[in-house]
C-alpha cells in the first residue's frame, strides 16, 4: 500500500519544490503530468526541495492521457474545491494505493475529466467567501497526511532523538 501525489501541469515551481520534500518526508511517489510551467533544473524547484531530490521517486508523463493509460484501474482522488465529499470520507487504510491528483494552480484540473470522475473528487472544507483556493503544497500535505494518519504512518518515525535533542 502507497500514497502517490500527481500534479497535473504544474506552473509554480515553488509548490512543486516543497511538495517534493513532503513526498521524501513521507515516502510517496511523485508523478508529474506534463507540461511543466517551469524546468526540473529551476533554482526555486531546487531550493524548496532542498537536498531532498534524490530521495524522491519522480515519474514524468507526457500527458494525462498517457498517465492514465501507464495507471488503469488505480484509486484515483481527484482534489478540487468542486468536490462533494470532504477528503477525510474516503478509506485509505484498505490496502491498495491510493493516488491525490491536484491541478495546475491557475485553472486546477480539466473539468470534462472531473465531470467523467465526479465520484472520485474529494474537497478540503474552506470558507470560499475568503480565498478561491488554498495553497497547492500546503494541500497536498493535508491529503497526503491523512491518509497516513488512516494508515497508522506506515515506515514513519513517531518520533526520533537526536545528537543534540532539545527535548532530552
Amino acid at each position: 500500500m502507497a500514497n502517490h501525489i500527481v500534479l497535473f501541469e504544474p506552473q509554480i515551481p515553488a509548490n512543486t519544490g516543497n511538495i517534493a520534500r513532503t513526498c521524501a518526508a513521507t515516502n510517496t511517489p511523485l508523478h508529474l503530468i506534463e507540461p511543466l510551467g517551469f524546468s526540473t533544473d529551476d533554482k526555486q524547484l531546487k531550493r524548496a526541495g532542498l537536498d531532498y531530490w534524490n530521495d524522491v521517486k519522480i515519474v514524468y508523463y507526457k500527458n494525462l492521457e498517457d498517465f492514465l493509460e501507464k495507471n488503469p484501474d488505480i484509486n484515483l482522488h481527484l482534489v478540487t474545491k468542486f468536490g462533494h465529499r470532504t477528503y477525510d470520507e474516503p478509506d485509505y487504510n484498505n490496502g491498495e494505493d491510493h493516488f491525490f491528483m491536484f491541478g495546475k494552480e491557475t485553472t486546477g484540473l480539466p473539468e470534462e475529466f472531473m465531470r467523467e470522475n465526479e465520484e472520485d473528487c474529494i474537497r478540503i472544507p474552506m470558507n470560499d467567501e475568503h480565498v478561491r483556493s488554498l495553497n497547492l503544497s500546503n494541500t497536498a500535505a493535508m491529503l497526503v497526511y491523512e491518509a497516513l494518519r488512516q494508515q497508522g504512518f506506515p515506515n514513519l518515525e513517531l518520533t526520533h532523538h537526536y545528537e543534540n535533542d532539545k527535548l532530552d
